[in-house]
């Protein structure tokens, strides 16, 4: 369930952005009510996907999914090209991802061992020091 919050968390980000350009610095109505709904929900799947998943991981899945998916609505959609550095760079963003997913042993939140236990004090250590 995580991946399908991550997912949708990804496609709300996506779309908030992609909208941010037309909103004008904000001026125009429709398209500002897309960005702030579209980070609201986008920012509330993410939460949810972090019960479970490290948050380096989800950032990184995050940060290089939204980027392939914002450069090709720009594309699409203001015609914004990108230049051979670029979609290098952008494929690099890629092969670190996959190398991360493929494998890394970075562990879940809910796989991280728990931290270890405070040792008990007893009444007797409390009469014997009464300063701690």
């Amino acid at each position: 369930m995580s991946y399908l919050y991550l997912a949708i968390a990804i496609v709300a980000e996506v779309i908030a952005t992609t909208a941010l350009k037309a909103t004008n610095s904000f001026t125009r109505l429709g398209p500002s009510v897309v960005v702030v709904v579209g980070y609201v929900a986008a920012f509330y799947f993410l939460s949810l996907c972090l019960r479970t998943m490290s948050v380096g991981i989800v950032y990184a899945i995050w940060s290089a999914v939204g980027i392939l998916l914002v450069t090709l609505l720009a594309w699409l959609i203001y015609g914004q090209r990108l230049d051979l550095p670029a979609a290098i760079g952008m494929l690099l963003i890629v092969a670190g991802v996959a190398t991360i997913q493929l494998f890394s042993k970075t562990m879940a939140a809910h796989d991280a061992p728990p931290p270890p236990a405070a040792p008990a004090s007893s009444d007797k250590d409390a009469a014997q020091n009464p300063n701690q």
